[in-house]
């Protein structure tokens, strides 16, 4: 019999999803300002974390910058060089270190947070909205790897997990169910692989499975790197987001190191 907890998971989970895959299916203009409103709700989380303020010029340029360097502005504007969003995106960044002159108080070293947390957030929505661009099918890879790599992780970990993977950051996760997660996700790509060979990107099967093996790395990392941040600040969730989920970097926090790294193989 299901908790309340769970129970609570369970629906709202079921109801992000209703939302988000329709979504990813949509694609387009729609899709890409969804996923840049996502990003700002990101770099919301990283500054309340620190306890910054977000409804402040600094708080609203940190965001700004976000979703500008996630959406890719020069196709909206033709006028704009093919790496518009960079270009604006540096520009608001130049616009945050001015403030450092403009306000009292605020430093090198305070603006220096809001503008790694813009990038850190950006950077892996952007290649998000890039892997939509070229085909569903890589958004669906990228999801299904993080996925099985999770589910995968903790049915493994649960049953065998002995071994711990880092403790200081995330106590609960083990070096057994890291491979059982590795090898989920393996076991999903040869899944994709055989309906739909396209999904590789003109990479053979077998480099397929080294760079699943890579993303799922990539994805638990990414994991971790949330986790020492919440563990940084004192807090659980990132957010409250999704109810019983917590919040966008606790959802997201592996596909902002999965995607990028997909884009640098050339999977998109």
């Amino acid at each position: 019999m299901m908790t309340k907890d769970l129970q609570k998971r369970v629906i709202f989970g079921g109801i992000a999803l209703l939302f988000f895959i329709p979504t990813v299916m949509v694609g387009g203009v729609f899709f890409q300002i969804v996923i840049g409103l996502i990003a700002m709700l990101g770099v919301h989380e990283l500054l309340k974390m620190k306890g910054l303020e977000t409804a402040t010029f600094e708080g609203a340029l940190a965001m700004l910058a976000a979703f500008v360097l996630t959406l890719p502005i020069e196709d909206y504007l033709p006028y704009l060089p093919a790496d518009g969003n960079m270009i604006a995106y540096g520009l608001i960044v130049l616009t945050l270190m001015g403030t450092t002159v403009l306000a009292q108080n605020y430093n090198y070293e305070d603006v220096v947070y809001p503008i790694a947390s813009s990038f850190y957030v950006g950077l892996g929505f952007h290649s998000l909205v890039d892997a939509r661009i070229a085909g569903i099918d890589k958004v669906l890879l990228a999801l299904f790897i993080v996925w099985a790599t999770d589910s995968g992780a903790y049915l493994v970990g649960s049953q065998f997990g002995k071994r711990k993977l880092m403790p200081t950051v995330s106590p609960n996760k083990t070096v057994e169910g890291s491979l059982g997660g590795i090898l989920s996700a393996v076991v999903v790509t040869v899944l994709f692989m055989i309906i739909d060979r396209s999904v590789a990107g003109g990479h053979g099967f077998f480099a397929m499975i080294f760079f699943t093996i890579l993303f799922s790395i990539a994805g638990q990392f990414g994991d971790l790197v949330e986790s020492a941040i919440k563990r940084h600040f004192g807090v659980k969730d990132s957010g409250k987001f999704i109810p019983g989920h917590g919040g966008v970097l606790d959802r997201f926090d592996s596909l902002i190191f999965v995607f990028p790294l997909m884009h640098f193989l050339g999977l998109f």
